[in-house]
């Protein structure tokens, strides 16, 4: 667990300090796009943050090569190189989209061709346990295509869902965090050596997210762009195929009796993963309603629009930052919630504070204009929001004028930073357009 902490701080590590050099890169190369109809921020913002996440994950899967414990990972199998190798196609095609822009068949291409490295590489799909029936042996072509198309699904999850600041960063790492207990416990818990590599992978995807975080949260100082997004994506994609189609039923017989008892005793989260609708549930719901919303519009599927589910929060009257926390909310008890189930899947206490939790938010989705107050004594360590206004008098210069009748108000300041993102409700409660991913 220490070198996978070691992995995890080295990462995050680098992606923190490496984001700073890479948003005046980026002001500097002009990877600034305009402010568009369907985007909630107020001021141009740089992207191409991909860069510095690039890096982390490099530094991360480096530092992992020489410790003691993780370098038999590297020795045993080739999933690191593959991941590395797809990785490096994703992100410069997103590189290339940030700057110039893509079109959105060529990105598709450009992600079935890194899904297919992987695959060449040996990363790929080999079986799959279905309940009742045992493990399910795939053709080369079958895996293929299967695995191809879940890191396609993955990628597109991951970039639809990053339309806020910190939203797709902290969603995906929720995700990870998650996953890494699943598959460490897999490996450590039961010797597993085959779910050595989706752990590791879960511990460098939450460095990358957890270094950039501080850099996103709102308001934002530079975005993750294309190259950020379909980046975590993918790195989430590969833990999923690596422990859901390599591990196999007859080494889990071994600890739960038999191999259909090992399926059933994993399906849980073995199925979930496969699709994947646990670790990521609340993008690939996004991404389906998104596809069928504007197909029945008549509408291309990669068109963007302003129906995601984090701008319908911001549409029922959430501000920004309690859009992103509900949605971590919602990611956070779906994923650790199957990780739990997992664990112990006949105690009905898991079911029960599930529902309990279910119901929270839910009773939070409908209280949008809620505002918690922090105690006094917690005040200096919550944002200004959410502090007790403290009455002070009008000063003098506010006062209404007498020749004009009119109250002069001080500038409002654009934000932390010179960023900014949306503002008082009331100057949105008109005729708001349809927004997508940025």
């Amino acid at each position: 667990m220490r070198e996978y902490l070691l992995t995890l701080c080295v990462t995050a590590a680098v992606t923190y300090l490496l984001t700073g050099p890479v948003r005046k890169f980026a002001i500097a190369a002009g990877a600034m796009p305009e402010i568009r109809a369907r985007d909630v921020h107020r001021e141009p913002t740089p992207r191409l943050g991909g860069i510095a996440m690039f890096g982390g994950l490099c530094a991360g899967l480096l530092v992992a090569a020489h410790l003691s414990n993780l370098k038999h990972v590297f020795e045993l199998s080739n999933e690191p190189r593959a991941l590395l190798s797809g990785a490096g196609l994703i992100w410069l095609l997103g590189v290339l989209d940030d700057k110039w822009g893509v079109d959105a068949l060529v990105k598709l291409g450009g992600q079935m061709i890194a899904a297919g490295v992987m695959v060449l590489q040996g990363l790929t799909i080999l079986f799959i346990p279905v309940p009742g029936v045992g493990a399910v042996s795939l053709t080369p072509m079958q895996g293929t295509l299967l695995t191809v198309a879940l890191i396609v699904i993955t990628i597109n999850a991951v970039n639809f869902v990053d339309g806020l600041d910190g939203l797709a960063a902290g969603m995906v790492c929720i995700a990870a965090a998650a996953f890494f207990l699943y598959a460490y416990r897999m490996w450590f818990g039961h010797g597993l050596e085959a779910a050595a590599p989706a752990t590791l992978f879960a511990a460098v995807l939450m460095g990358m997210c957890l270094g950039f975080l501080p850099h996103n949260m709102h308001p934002a100082r530079i975005f993750m762009g294309d190259s950020g997004s379909m980046l975590i994506g993918l790195v989430l994609a590969a833990g999923a195929i690596s422990i859901t189609g390599q591990v196999d039923p007859d080494a889990l017989a071994l600890w739960a009796g038999s191999e259909r008892a090992a399926v059933h005793a994993t399906v849980p989260v073995y199925i979930p993963l496969l699709l994947p609708l646990t670790v990521i549930a609340v993008p690939v719901a996004d991404l389906l309603l998104a596809v069928v919303r504007r197909t029945w519009q008549g509408q291309s599927p990669f068109a963007a629009d302003r129906g995601h589910l984090h701008h319908r929060l911001l549409e029922i009257g959430h501000s920004h930052s309690r859009a992103v926390l509900i949605m971590y909310f919602w990611s956070a008890l779906i994923a650790f919630g199957a990780v739990a189930y997992s664990v112990n899947s006949a105690s009905m206490w898991i079911l029960l504070l599930v529902v309990v939790l279910s119901a929270v938010g839910l009773v939070l989705l409908l209280m949008p204009r809620f505002t918690p107050r922090a105690p006094r004594w917690a005040e200096r360590f919550v944002p200004p929001r959410y502090r007790r206004k403290a009455v002070r008098e009008v000063p003098a210069a506010v006062q209404p004028s007498a020749e004009d009748g009119e109250e002069r108000r001080e500038p409002v300041p654009a934000g932390l930073h010179g960023a900014t993102a949306i503002g008082d409700r009331s100057r949105f409660a008109q005729g708001r357009k349809t927004v997508g991913n940025r």
